[in-house]
């Protein structure tokens, strides 16, 4: 048995690190220590190592549904997901995504829980690692012509067809789209919850954004860069004080009140 009484902090900090696991030996030892120091590093270490076995099984768990999909047979399972849906301006963009069963994609989460600098990071990451994937966008006028749930499907169906090859099962996040002869189910708060569609997340919410980005330079007096055509208050006052400009959702309800005052 170790002796870990006999070393000072910063060695024990040293120990601890090349340490794969620690024995319920010593950390009876470390936590019975005298020194202050030495019982909250122990402590500190054991969180860390806590949240790292949980992120490692929360990956796993992400790809629960894929493998169910591949032990009835299908190959190439394709998550779909969208993003924009809510904006009062710009497009609703989808991507659909086959990722290869089993690749570790780290911190790979749902678009919304995670850092624009991360999405970008886990952008690039999954476009090198996917087996195929592909974008698809439903503009202004079809939004405001047939609703932004048709063409959010709309949308969908275009990331499907882009991907260059036909998926044979498809995962989505709680929605079923219509008119599609692939397979699908629909997973609540999926991508949070399948690997497939995490990763479509992520493309769905970046590629977008760049997009927002880009009519932020081209319209500066609304900041698209800045809320991405989500009705902030920022962006409300904008569109009280220049009025509407072509990428706005005129059938949205505050773009709609605003037109009917002018």
């Amino acid at each position: 048995m170790n002796d870990l009484r006999k070393l000072t902090i910063d060695q024990l900090r040293n120990w601890l690190a090349s340490q794969t696991e620690l024995s319920e030996t010593d950390i009876k030892q470390l936590r019975q220590d005298t020194r202050a120091g030495v019982r909250a590093l122990v402590e500190s270490q054991l969180r860390k190592r806590a949240a790292i076995q949980a992120e490692a099984e929360r990956m796993e768990r992400l790809w629960d549904y894929e493998r169910s999909l591949a032990a009835k047979g299908f190959r190439l399972i394709a998550g779909i997901d969208e993003a924009g849906r809510g904006p009062l301006a710009g497009p609703v963009v989808a991507a659909a995504c086959i990722l290869p069963i089993g690749i570790v994609i780290p911190k790979l989460n749902d678009s919304k829980q995670i850092s624009p600098q991360q999405r970008e990071e886990l952008f690039h990451q999954i476009r090198e690692q996917a087996v195929a994937y592909g974008i698809g966008m439903a503009d202004v006028d079809y939004i405001d012509t047939y609703n932004i749930l048709q063409a959010t499907y709309a949308a969908m169906r275009r990331a499907i067809r882009a991907i260059g090859t036909e998926p044979d099962h498809l995962l989505t996040d709680a929605v079923t789209i219509p008119d599609v002869a692939v397979p699908q189910q629909a997973v609540i708060k999926g991508d949070a919850k399948s690997h497939s569609i995490a990763a479509a997340s992520i493309l769905a919410k970046v590629t977008r954004d760049q997009m927002m980005i880009e009519y932020g330079r081209m319209y500066p007096e609304y900041g698209f860069e800045q809320h991405m055509g989500y009705g902030t208050p920022e962006h409300i006052a904008a569109l009280q004080k220049y009025g509407v400009c072509p990428i706005h959702r005129k059938s949205f309800a505050p773009v709609t009140a605003l037109l009917s005052t002018h």
